[in-house]
């Protein structure tokens, strides 16, 4: 089929990759080039560096306003494909394309609908962590739903891992979806059970609670990294955690206590510790966790969010 596609960051690159070998892309649609780093380099979004590697045309928006649907609709496409472009489609735009746009979303909808569905379901402790293929409708993330899968991620796996691992099997289920829907046999069903919502992190969301039981405080650590970014106080500066794990050492310490040994930085928290590999302080670089410690002047009454 003739596609249009609209994504922004590296988790929507393997759709994308996918599709162009096995459909024509009219255009990719993605967000303008960002400012990123120290030096505020003006940086295309991935998708932008894959669709110009392809040597696909080229659509940057900030929105799909007026002159974004203009520039679809002179396409002529028969299905618009998107994955986290980081926008709404409205009308006319929804109905530009002749089968209408396609999302893939990474959830097992209708939970965790919104912006950070896969870091909510860390943070949640969820069990299964999923991608869905829905037909976009006006209501956020709302449609039809033509496939699901259940995706297997690594324990402990961080959010970027997690949404690495799930833009791989989204793109093999979307493929899917996109080549039944080209040979007419493709069916949608309603979605089913009460919505849950996921909206975008805030800073405040990497906030470390050291009194909650280590489950709950590693969940959170591993839905908010590496974006917003897990952090704690010491001593009034704000630490962020870098890399933690539920600690293997048999030892009891008050939530927010904090001792070093050999080879990681313990934290207490409500039950038992999470040790810490890597931090980085306010206004320094990433460094060993244990070496950050023991470059402190007075450890001595020293507490994680205090």
């Amino acid at each position: 089929m003739r596609l249009v596609f609209a994504g922004t960051p590296s988790a929507a690159v393997p759709t994308l990759l996918r599709l162009a070998d096995e459909h024509d892309i009219a255009a990719v649609v993605t967000r303008p080039d960002a400012r990123l780093g120290r030096k505020r380099v003006l940086t295309p979004s991935p998708v932008a560096q894959a669709a110009a590697d392809l040597g696909l045309p080229i659509i940057k928006a900030a929105r799909l306003g007026d002159e974004a649907t203009e520039a679809i609709a002179a396409l002529q496409v028969e299905l618009g494909v998107i994955v986290a472009y980081g926008g709404l489609v409205r009308e006319p735009l929804l109905s530009t394309p002749a089968k209408g746009w396609i999302n893939l979303h990474f959830s097992l909808l209708p939970q965790w609908r919104g912006a950070a569905p896969v870091q909510r379901a860390l943070i949640a402790g969820d069990a299964q962590l999923g991608a869905s293929v829905f037909q976009l409708v006006p209501a956020l993330d709302a449609g039809d739903v033509f496939a699901t899968r259940v995706v297997d991620v690594a324990a402990g796996a961080t959010a970027d891992a997690a949404l690495a691992t799930l833009a791989v099997d989204g793109a093999q289920l979307t493929a899917e979806v996109v080549q039944a829907i080209a040979d007419g046999t493709a069916r949608a069903v309603p979605q089913q059970g009460e919505p849950t919502l996921a909206p975008k992190l805030t800073l405040d969301d990497g906030r470390l609670d050291w009194s909650q039981p280590l489950a709950q405080v590693f969940a959170r650590f591993r839905g908010v990294t590496p974006e917003p970014g897990a952090h704690t106080t010491v001593d009034g500066l704000r630490l962020k955690i870098l890399e933690a794990e539920p600690s293997s050492d048999v030892v009891t310490l008050e939530p927010g206590e904090i001792i070093a040994t050999k080879s990681a930085l313990l934290i207490g928290t409500g039950s038992t510790p999470l040790s810490v590999a890597r931090v980085q302080p306010a206004g320094k670089g990433a460094m060993n966790a244990v070496d950050w410690w023991r470059g402190q002047r007075d450890t001595d009454g020293l507490r994680a969010g205090a």
